[in-house]
């Protein structure tokens, strides 16, 4: 047997698969990175994908469940409007006002002390308000701040949770009692909008048409996306723009005037401020009208605040970078001579007891 020429035999098919693992390795090796890159890229298609779907999922859910601006506003069939005044006197109505509602008060614990709280009521940080609401066993909750605005943004997003029969106290702590309406008072006497050139008499400006808001959620259920997003929008707490910084330059915000056709032009208006309400809805895709832009910061506002403040969370929620002005027309221009209803005024508060 020719064992020399067996070993050079053996020794080549050694060195071909040697050769042969160096070169698959090789090839491994130029297509990990090529891998990685359409792994990425793939990536990026997902999430672009899941964030334009996460939307649709959540509107297609809030439409169907009554969830709607204008559900959040009154109540599905228009039953339980967001906003509900104090009881008229401290007799019976009173008594039957403290007994109706499981009533949650949002001001800080040391006003909650000091100035004095309703019957009953329990004070609770605006952050743990979704983890508060389970504890109400059932009764309709209201909601109550210094001055009503703050409550009314607390109770549409406890109406997009799933607690429907949620109110906020009209006019907060301030039109309870004259001792606690120094919030109010205070607001109404700059009058910034009088005789400033920013204020307009003019008509609206056409709507645009924009691109939906984006959000990002893993979750494709709308339910569980809906309650993903009221929990981000608590947690980033009450968002607001004042009135004298949006008067100066009108023309960096998105302004939304939330009056009527007829007041819009007889009150005056922010100048080139937009008035998207009635169409304001997710169902016939009104919501639009809003620019949903990153950069965009939407101004809404109304005669209170309180109105501007439902919408501004609920507008939230749904991925707009939307802010409520503070005390609404009665912030502005409290002295404009054109209106009356939902005008502060000394003859707001009642003297309705207070608990120390």
């Amino acid at each position: 047997m020719d064992f020399s020429k067996k070993n050079n035999d053996h020794n080549k098919m050694k060195k071909y698969s040697v050769s042969k693992k160096l070169s698959l390795i090789l090839i491994g090796l130029l297509l990990v990175p090529s891998l990685f890159l359409t792994s990425c890229d793939r990536g990026d298609d997902i999430i672009d994908d899941n964030t334009a779907a996460s939307f649709t999922i959540m509107k297609d859910y809030m439409v169907a469940n009554s969830l709607d601006i204008d559900n959040i506003l009154a109540g599905p069939n228009n039953a339980i409007k967001f906003v509900v005044g104090p009881p008229a006197d401290a007799g019976a109505a009173l008594d039957d006002f403290l007994a109706k509602y499981y009533i949650i008060d949002i001001r800080k614990s040391a006003d909650f002390s000091t100035l004095g709280h309703i019957q009953g009521a329990k004070n609770v940080a605006f952050g743990d308000i979704l983890t508060e609401a389970p504890n109400s066993g059932g009764k309709p909750i209201l909601v109550v701040c210094y001055t009503g605005q703050t409550a009314c943004y607390a109770t549409s997003l406890l109406r997009l949770y799933g607690y429907s029969n949620t109110q906020a106290l009209k006019w907060g702590m301030s039109g309870w009692n004259a001792t606690t309406a120094g919030s109010w008072n205070n607001a109404i006497t700059a009058n910034p909008a009088e005789n400033h050139t920013n204020w307009s008499y003019a008509n609206a400006p056409t709507n645009t048409v924009f691109a939906d808001p984006t959000i990002s959620s893993f979750e494709t259920d709308g339910a569980a996306i809906l309650k993903q997003r009221v929990e981000l929008v608590v947690a980033d707490g009450f968002k607001t723009a004042v009135g004298a910084d949006v008067l100066a330059s009108p023309d960096t915000y998105f302004v939304n005037n939330y009056f009527s056709e007829a007041d819009y032009s007889a009150f005056g208006h922010i100048a080139d401020a937009h008035r998207i309400k009635e169409t304001l809805l997710l169902a016939g895709n009104g919501y639009l009208g809003l620019d949903a832009d990153a950069n965009a910061k939407v101004v809404n506002y109304c005669y209170t605040g309180q109105t501007s403040a439902v919408l501004t969370a609920w507008l939230r929620v749904l991925g707009y970078d939307a802010y409520s002005l503070t005390f609404g027309m009665n912030g502005l221009y409290n002295s404009n001579s054109a209106w009356t209803s939902n005008k502060w005024s000394s003859t707001v508060p009642k003297s309705l007891p207070l608990v120390n």
